[in-house]
């Protein structure tokens, strides 16, 4: 089992260091062994002590002669002596991690509000020195901005050695890397710290925060950088789960909205369901719709061009669900991407948690509402995968050399983020139903089917082969034998069971 040490110098203000205790109370621990150890330099404060007092695994050091330290709502002031005092709080964290034969050393600034999964998530990212990106108002006047950094004092754009940059080339290529930070991924930075994951492997290759005597930089998070890369050591961010950082008192009240979208993302998180529709009255549309009712939030419908009454059976099989509509007048499927692109952004727009994209004929089996429900509430995975039959009749799916989708885990369920910068397979037929970076990310694979009845008709199976046959003649994004084997006179059947 891995052991973890979570530490932190403490001198707080008592309504921020007790939101701090609070989210470190809130961290998902399954599987860890957890110890606590914080230097108290607040002359006893007794939010420290109740918590030691509700965890045996805590141990609290006694901090030297208190110096002040000033902070108001415009900004924190750091004096040198005061900043060599915390990196000795944090280097005697260091050797109790040490000593407690721990595999990694937590370290967070208490200030922080951290998200249930940080730690749990840093660990499985197998990286020495990670930390977690959180973004600050530096100065009340100033832009959001995060505690990590490309190199030097706080640079924060890539500078090739020896090239001189225009303050405009400085900007727009700080700007760059800000951007980068608001997607979702791990980077490789140049200086971090404050809510950092730090391996043993790192801490005895000789990671720690003492002074390096001839760098003029200031802050011991640049001298446990600087350090750290010199021993051989890489540094990462990590910006999936950033912490809300109470840089002021004030910003307490904010802090609430934080709390309250992490409460609603892991006990009721949002899914929104995803459909492209044309011409479906008289198919499978209500059968889909009546079951999606059962586990969505709300169900978003692209029709393009329909020319019966589809739009019709979606208001009125969605009555009783929040939904949105949106109908094309000309059919744009033989650009199918831009409509894949066009559903994915009406989804996102939602404010969804999840979205799921399912065609008008495809349908989970019965058990799945309430599995897709706990699926989602998963908080380590952001992308789910499943199996789909193409089924040849009402009863019996196809298997055969061409046929053979039902061995295959498909994404139908993915984690929206919000800002994220999604790629799509850019190609106007077999364009996939999500962005192709969706695979980058941590999934799962789930035992719920889907059928897919598109194939179960006879005369739906003519009017694919002659689609086809129009949109992709020369088999350029598709498999000509394939195409071929639709109109397949006896293909191989099996039946489908409701108990597998």
């Amino acid at each position: 089992m891995i052991k973890v040490v979570v530490g932190s110098p403490v001198k707080q203000k008592p309504a921020i260091l007790e939101q701090f205790l609070q989210s470190l109370e809130n961290l998902d621990y399954e599987g860890l062994t957890v110890e606590y150890v914080f230097v108290d330099d607040d002359e006893g404060c007794n939010l420290l002590y109740a918590f030691a007092g509700k965890y045996a695994n805590t141990t609290i050091f006694k901090g030297d002669n208190p110096l002040e330290y000033h902070c108001d709502e415009e900004t924190h002031c750091w004096q040198e002596n005061l900043i060599w005092k915390v990196a000795a709080y944090k280097d005697r964290i260091i050797e109790y991690a040490l000593q407690a034969r721990a595999d990694y050393l937590f370290l967070a600034d208490s200030d922080l509000y951290l998200h249930p999964q940080t730690v749990k998530h840093l660990l499985s990212l197998k990286k020495d020195i990670v930390s977690e990106v959180y973004w600050t108002k530096w100065a009340l006047q100033f832009a959001p901005l995060p505690q990590v950094w490309v190199g030097d004092q706080y640079r924060l754009f890539h500078a090739e050695r020896g090239v001189e940059y225009s303050s405009d080339e400085q900007a727009m290529k700080s700007q760059e890397f800000i951007d980068m930070l608001k997607n979702p991924g791990v980077y490789k930075v140049g200086g971090l710290g404050a809510c950092t994951l730090i391996s043993r492997y790192a801490l005895e290759r000789g990671a720690n925060f003492k002074e390096i005597y001839n760098l003029g930089f200031i802050g011991e998070d640049r001298h446990f950088c600087v350090r750290a890369v010199a021993l051989g050591l890489e540094l990462y961010a990590d910006t999936w789960y950033p912490p809300f950082h109470i840089y002021r008192e004030s910003e307490l009240v904010n802090l609430a909205k934080y709390k309250h979208r992490i409460a609603r993302n892991t006990e009721h998180p949002k899914l929104t369901v995803g459909m492209l529709v044309k011409n479906e009255s008289g198919r499978y549309l209500e059968r889909v719709l009546q079951h999606i009712a059962q586990y969505a939030d709300e169900v978003v419908i692209l029709d393009d061009g329909s020319t019966d009454n589809t739009v019709a059976i979606c208001r009125e099989k969605l009555v009783n669900i929040v939904h949105c509509i949106v109908e094309n007048s000309i059919s744009g499927f033989s650009n199918e991407v831009e409509l894949r692109k066009t559903l994915w952004e009406l989804a996102g727009g939602t404010n969804p948690d999840w979205i799921m994209i399912l065609d008008a004929d495809e349908i989970f089996e019965h058990k799945a509402a309430e599995g897709i429900r706990e699926l989602i509430k998963d908080d380590s995975v952001d992308v789910v995968y499943f199996r789909l039959y193409d089924m040849w009749n009402e009863s019996s799916y196809r298997e055969d050399s061409y046929w053979i989708a039902h061995r295959v885990y498909r994404p139908f369920l993915v984690r929206y983020r919000s800002g994220y910068k999604y790629e799509w397979q850019e190609q106007p037929l077999h364009c996939g139903r999500f962005p192709i970076n969706i695979f980058d990310r941590t999934g799962k694979q789930s035992q719920l089917r889907l059928q897919h009845f598109g194939w179960a008709r006879p005369e739906d199976r003519v009017a694919k082969y002659f689609r086809y046959k129009e949109l992709d003649p020369k088999a350029k994004y598709g498999v000509q034998e394939q195409y071929l084997s639709i109109l397949d006179p006896k293909p191989n059947l099996i039946k489908w069971r409701d108990d597998e």
